[in-house]
């Protein structure tokens, strides 16, 4: 990583909608990067301090962690005033086209390596909150990008459309609890965690 290496959270307030719900809420964008390059993980609501955040520095990819509305909302006005590639795993093609239909993106695939600022984030797919739910981990800053995925103090919904609680379940378990225990967890709304913090609740979790 460069000496200016850093991890920046934006905060946006705007609307989730699906099965005909709509929820008031607060996302999390984060930007991972230096002074020359970044990359911007989801792209709720506005544009605009996104856009402030990054600070005419180069966008290197938009990830979105998976394609709920609130965390697509602005992907492709991004991908347009930036001049960056949008990417989403496939299995959440659904979802990103009931929001932006027809809209191209960059498929984000499972251990697939994205280079930023002299570091190299690794893609993870997790599964349960939606198909294409993927968390994205960077070893060199000992940090997680969980999406919807996992927060602090469980893991995310399941209780709607396209989302399985046993799926979830087997991806927090399989795939995230296996991280070092100080692993910081960045999550797409609300305050963070660690992985240490988690592991140990996951038959509370079970137990429901």
């Amino acid at each position: 990583m460069s000496g200016k290496f850093r991890i920046e959270r934006v905060v946006t307030e705007g609307t989730f909608t699906l099965d005909g719900g709509t929820w008031n809420v607060d996302n999390n964008i984060w930007l991972i990067g230096d002074d020359t390059e970044v990359v911007i993980v989801d792209a709720a609501h506005d544009a605009s301090p996104i856009i402030d955040a990054v600070g005419g520095r180069h966008v290197n990819a938009i990830i979105c962690t998976h394609g709920h509305n609130d965390h697509v909302t602005v992907a492709p006005e991004l991908a347009t005033r930036l001049d960056a590639p949008v990417y989403l795993h496939p299995g959440d093609n659904v979802l990103w086209n009931m929001t932006h239909h027809g809209e191209p993106y960059r498929h984000l695939e499972d251990e697939q390596r994205i280079s930023v600022a002299g570091t190299t984030i690794e893609v993870i797919h997790t599964p349960g909150h939606s198909p294409g739910s993927s968390c994205l981990y960077l070893p060199d800053a000992r940090a997680l990008f969980s999406g919807d995925t996992l927060f602090s103090g469980g893991p995310g919904a399941t209780g709607r459309s396209y989302s399985d609680f046993p799926t979830i379940i087997g991806s927090i378990r399989d795939r995230l609890f296996i991280l070092p225990e100080e692993t910081l967890v960045h999550t797409g709304h609300g305050d963070g965690t660690t992985i240490g913090t988690e592991a140990p609740h996951l038959e509370e979790w079970l137990r429901g």
